[in-house]
């Protein structure tokens, strides 16, 4: 048996809670009688074992690490700086995996196993982690966590990082005081969130904001109630949907809404809420350029009604919405791209009012 090994064991047979903090504590304390040579990395080592992610904790306490990826063969890849590299931490095979993904969720009362092989969990730091098993994944068990940082925290910082210009910038937080809704759209780690945070921190204080997400990322001050959303337990029950959210939202007496990302439904109430009062309201969307960001809109709105004629959704939507910004990643370098007007007329295209000079 193994150093690491021995102190886990020692860690189990201890009369101390499985949490880091006591865990260290303890074997800290044991480490002269264990292995007098041995340092307080080894003790970490051993406590990640026991608790959360495994031997990924070391690559989540690491602030540069934006995302962390295992793979099906067990290699394990992180993404800093925009750009993805090989880690040198190794799970010892599949089912070691899932156990540690079993830790973390099993307090949340959610499961992972052939029955039911995907979950989304959000971690106690705010981290999203989403993972597939057998037979849904078909090379062995596939986790991606996506840290949450907050290293940009207004529209002025976004311009010293080069993810917008000065003009872009006072556009945007123009649009925000001026109460224009407002659309972030882009791919997957373009920095969508990141973006609605930030313009979110430029809402006036005062006026009162509610947030509704999947999974709870948004860092706002002021007056502010945050729901969130969440799949059914392991009996299949308990499920909050995000469209019930928004329609709860509604009886809160917002100011503003501010839905994390639209993906299914809950496009038709955001729209709605957006036409009856609640101006300045925002959400972010998966679309490549504005114009595309609307035609997903629409569709995820007749989804949620498919009665409507497609034509008054048209009319709605752009009723409801001002800008529309897009958001991209190339080179590792996430940057606001350009800022398109949503025109009263649904007939006319989209007008790019501000787009990024390379």
């Amino acid at each position: 048996m193994g150093l690491i090994d021995r102190v886990a064991a020692a860690l189990l047979d201890a009369d101390v809670p499985l949490e880091r903090a006591p865990l260290m504590r303890v074997g800290m304390a044991m480490l002269p009688e264990l292995a007098p040579l041995a340092g307080p990395g080894d003790i970490e080592a051993a406590v990640d074992s026991l608790v959360g992610l495994g031997p990924l904790e070391q690559l989540l306490r690491d602030s540069t690490v934006s995302d962390v990826l295992v793979n099906g063969d067990g290699s394990v890849w992180v993404e800093r700086g925009g750009r993805l590299e090989a880690s040198s931490v190794r799970f010892a095979d599949g089912a070691d995996i899932v156990a540690s993904i079993e830790r973390v969720i099993a307090p949340l009362g959610l499961r992972l196993d052939r029955a039911s092989p995907a979950v989304d969990a959000r971690l106690p730091d705010g981290s999203r982690l989403h993972a597939i098993v057998p037979p849904a994944s078909i090379d062995g068990p596939v986790v991606a966590v996506r840290r949450f940082t907050e290293a940009v925290t207004s529209l002025d910082e976004l311009v010293l990082a080069g993810a917008i210009d000065v003009r872009g910038a006072a556009l945007l937080g123009s649009a925000v005081r001026d109460r224009r809704s407002i659309l972030v759209s882009g791919g997957t780690g373009a920095g969508k969130t990141t973006l609605l945070n930030v313009l979110s921190k430029a809402i006036p204080v005062g006026e009162r904001i509610v947030t509704i997400e999947d999974a709870a990322e948004l860092r706002l001050s002021g007056h502010v109630v945050r729901l969130e959303g969440r799949p059914p337990n392991t009996e299949g029950a308990g499920a909050v949907e995000m469209r019930s959210l928004v329609r709860h939202a509604l009886r809160l007496r917002p100011d503003r809404i501010i839905v994390g990302e639209v993906r299914g439904s809950e496009a038709l109430d955001m729209v709605q809420a957006m036409n009856t009062g609640h101006a300045g309201s925002m959400s972010t969307i998966h679309a490549n350029t504005p114009q595309e960001a609307l035609w997903r809109l629409e569709t995820l709105v007749l989804a949620g009604d498919p009665a409507l004629a497609v034509d008054t959704v048209r009319r709605q939507l752009h009723a409801a919405l001002d800008l529309v910004v897009q958001v991209e990643r190339a080179d590792g370098q996430r940057r606001a791209t350009s800022i398109a007007s949503v025109p009263a007329d649904p007939d006319d295209a989209v007008e790019e009012v501000w787009c990024w000079s390379y």
